[in-house]
């Protein structure tokens, strides 16, 4: 990622540099490639089982997996997961998704029926359905996630890293001595 940063401009590479930005951008790129997961899948198991809502089931358990995977690494998580602090509570999360993911697919899949689409039109709208929902519910995924899932504690509000000491040194505040100008030199005169 440093060779990525020296091209962009330096307020947003510092950005990225933060907690925030770093957590974003790695969860993004988890975020991704479940996406591809979820939408490779999706668009296979509609082919073939013909329904958005089972079709989009299906495609969520591929994505959520990789998720699951790929996500302890953007938070640097290590060794065995939690199962009361990290495996339960991420899969209750992506079971929330779930809901909103395969509503959104069995109604794509309705409407598609009810305008007799053909079998690739309904192919566009179910995984653009899906699509747009998932990119809504990452959002939300990512802020719980961040926060409240995988927080060390720091990212919440009013617990900054402390500001640098400003301490003034005692052989600072020792009287100088300045020698007078004659009035030739004063620029002021």
């Amino acid at each position: 990622m440093p060779q990525i940063l020296e091209k962009v401009p330096t307020p947003i590479a510092s950005w990225l540099r933060t907690r925030f930005g770093k957590h974003l951008s790695r969860f993004a790129g988890v975020a991704l490639v479940s996406l591809a997961t979820t939408q490779v899948t999706l668009s296979i198991a509609y082919l073939i089982i013909g329904t958005g809502g089972l079709a989009t089931l299906i495609a969520w358990a591929a994505g959520a997996a990789v998720s699951y995977l790929l996500s302890r690494r953007a938070w640097d998580r290590k060794g065995k997961p939690h199962l009361l602090k990290e495996t339960l509570p991420f899969w209750a999360i992506s079971g929330g998704t779930a809901i909103v993911l395969t509503t959104a697919g069995h109604l794509a899949g309705v409407f598609a029926e009810r305008h007799e689409l053909s079998k690739f039109d309904a192919l566009v709208v179910v995984n653009g359905t899906v699509l747009l929902a998932n990119v809504l519910t990452f959002i939300t995924r990512f802020l719980i996630f961040h926060y409240v899932l995988f927080s060390d504690g720091t990212a919440g509000a009013g617990k900054r890293a402390p500001a640098p000491s400003t301490a003034i040194k005692a052989e600072s505040l020792t009287p100088v001595t300045v020698p007078a100008r004659s009035p030739s030199e004063d620029p002021e005169a």
